[in-house]
């Protein structure tokens, strides 16, 4: 052989063994990748979530129950309102849940009703949905409803709405005034004058 195909050789080796050496280093290390963020939904089973309530009033129920059942095939929601009494449970037509499992929405029509969508976001412990629009039409109140883990509790009492704030009443400028017309006596014109010469 001839010296420089030795040292091709030994050049060969020495890259091939770090080679090897850097790969069982990468082996060795800890893995330092990004764990996925955890899924609030678990993927499967069932969660309702709910802010029924009883008014002190008139001891009707008041609020909505969503019911969220996570299959493998496909989920599905039985949504529940109140309007005097609790109404049947509503099939929704289409549930769309995020794949990190923190927001869905899905689409239902009641009865002699339009079709609407709800949206709702889950609370960074999973333990609250809430939902798109306002609690008494306060933007800064929204819609929560708690995760129900207790289904033989009794419902609580509603919170009563806050009476509307009412806008202080513009103040109305004076009208013009009109200007006075009074009326002018009538003039007795005698026959055989004419108005020329009043």
């Amino acid at each position: 052989m001839s010296k420089v195909h030795t040292m091709l050789l030994s050049r060969r080796a020495l890259i091939a063994s770090s080679l090897l050496l850097a790969s069982f280093a990468v082996l060795a290390a800890p893995k330092l990748a990004r764990k996925p963020a955890a899924q609030i939904l678990p993927r499967y089973g069932m969660l309702v979530f709910s802010d029924l309530c009883i008014s002190p009033e008139n001891g009707e129920f008041g609020g909505q129950r969503i019911t969220l059942q996570r299959f493998a095939e496909v989920d599905t929601v039985l949504y529940e309102y109140t309007a005097g009494g609790l109404s049947w449970p509503v099939v929704a037509s289409e549930v769309v849940i995020d794949p990190r499992g923190r927001q869905f929405y899905f689409t239902v029509q009641p009865p002699d009703e339009e079709e609407r969508t709800i949206r709702g976001t889950l609370s960074d412990d999973g333990k609250a949905l809430v939902l798109d629009g306002s609690y008494c039409n306060d933007p800064k109140v929204p819609m929560k409803l708690a995760r129900v883990t207790d289904f033989g509790r009794a419902a609580g009492t509603c919170r009563v709405c806050p009476a509307p704030k009412n806008p202080p009443p513009a103040e109305t400028e004076p009208a013009p005034p009109q200007p006075s017309v009074q009326p002018q006596p009538l003039q007795k014109i005698e026959a055989g004058r004419t108005t020329a010469s009043l």
